[in-house]
């Protein structure tokens, strides 16, 4: 049996100074359309992480963000593909949320009220809300 090749995935948790999360659901046409899921996309040949997830927020949301640093990697097997997904905190941007792919965006805060939620994300929604937790008092949503 074959060995399945990763995807990698750069995505972006972009975070309001009020702590809320953006999430935008899956476009029209791809596996798990309609699930809400953070904005991202696939590393093309050569890109790095920081890179690859500018362009694709430039390409499906139309802004651009400051640094974006790898915070977690996790990995997660869909029927359609086996993704390693480098999850970025991104809480500067600029530019004006255009959805460009037809997709819907909503800001949450925790825990969210939008479903179903992509599974990959599941594990990342867990460590920040216990972030949150431990973080007590704190205004600092990073």
């Amino acid at each position: 049996m074959a060995t399945r090749q990763h995807t990698e995935v750069a995505v972006g948790i972009l975070l309001r100074s009020d702590g809320a999360l953006l999430l935008s659901t899956r476009p029209p046409g791809k596996p798990y359309a309609g699930y809400w899921e953070f904005p991202g996309g696939k590393l093309e040949e050569g890109e790095t992480v920081e890179q690859a997830l500018r362009r694709e927020l430039i390409e499906e949301l139309g802004v651009t963000i400051g640094p974006a640093a790898i915070w977690k990697v996790t990995e997660h097997d869909y029927p359609h593909a086996l993704v390693r997904l480098h999850w970025c905190k991104v809480s500067q941007w600029s530019g004006e949320f255009e959805m460009r792919e037809g997709q819907e965006m909503q800001w949450q805060q925790l825990p969210l009220t939008v479903a179903p939620v992509l599974p990959g994300a599941l594990p990342v929604l867990e460590w920040l809300a216990q972030e949150r937790r431990s973080d007590g008092a704190s205004t600092n949503p990073l």
